[in-house]
C-alpha cells in the first residue's frame, strides 16, 4: 500500500513540474471544434503601396 502512495506522490510531483514549466502555453480546455481548432498562423498583411 505504501508503494502506491509513493507512486502517486511521484506522479503528482512530475505532473506539477511539467505544468509549471509549460506556463501559459498549456491548453487544458480539452477537445476543440470549429474555428478555435485551427493552429495555422494568420496570413501576413499586404504590403502598403506608395
Amino acid at each position: 500500500m505504501w508503494k502506491l502512495a509513493i507512486g502517486f506522490v511521484i506522479f503528482a510531483a512530475i505532473s506539477l513540474f511539467v505544468l509549471m514549466q509549460a506556463g501559459d502555453k498549456a491548453d487544458m480546455s480539452g477537445e476543440k471544434h470549429g474555428g478555435d481548432a485551427t493552429h495555422a498562423p494568420e496570413p501576413a498583411a499586404p504590403a502598403a503601396s506608395k
